[in-house]
């Protein structure tokens, strides 16, 4: 009778214990990368709208010699977004601080109050302004575009605690 439940074959508890645990392990440290690798890819959208913007506000300096607000640009965003736009209203300088209020926000009605960035545009000058949040924390990821097609992470909400 001892040598036939001797000869039964199987895992003991110590050893699935043990599976479990570098299953757990490697759960831990491949986790919170693959957080850091999505939110990266949200910025992407930030990324390709101030492009779009920088298109739009281009070829319609081409055509009027000054840059335009987003009705004037005809850019809207499209589908949802993780992000607030602001073109910044006609200031004949640089300085003015972000609105307050979405009011020249090509239609995102979400209030966003900026940190450090100038939304505004002369006519021979122009900053765009992304805000949004990513990942579920409390810091909002900025970007600025100006005229000259210099992309600027003011905050970077990927790697700010």
């Amino acid at each position: 009778m001892l040598s036939k439940l001797r000869s039964k074959k199987g895992f003991t508890l110590i050893e699935l214990m043990i599976v479990v645990a570098i299953i757990g392990i490697l759960a831990a440290i491949a986790i919170p990368n693959f957080l850091r690798f999505q939110a990266k890819s949200k910025q992407s959208e930030a990324k390709t709208n101030l492009g779009g913007i920088f298109t739009a506000q281009i070829s319609y300096f081409g055509e009027n010699n000054y840059y335009g607000n987003f009705s004037q640009i005809a850019w809207a965003p499209t589908g949802t977004t993780r992000y607030t736009y602001y073109s910044g209203g006609y200031t004949n300088s640089i300085v003015t601080p972000v609105p307050t209020s979405p009011a020249d926000n090509a239609g995102n009605t979400t209030p966003f109050v900026g940190t450090t960035a100038p939304a505004a545009r002369t006519d021979n000058t122009f900053i765009s302004f992304a805000a949004g949040e990513i990942d579920s924390d409390t810091v909002r990821d900025e970007w600025t575009m100006n005229q000259a097609r210099a992309l600027v992470n003011l905050r970077d909400d990927v790697t700010l605690p």
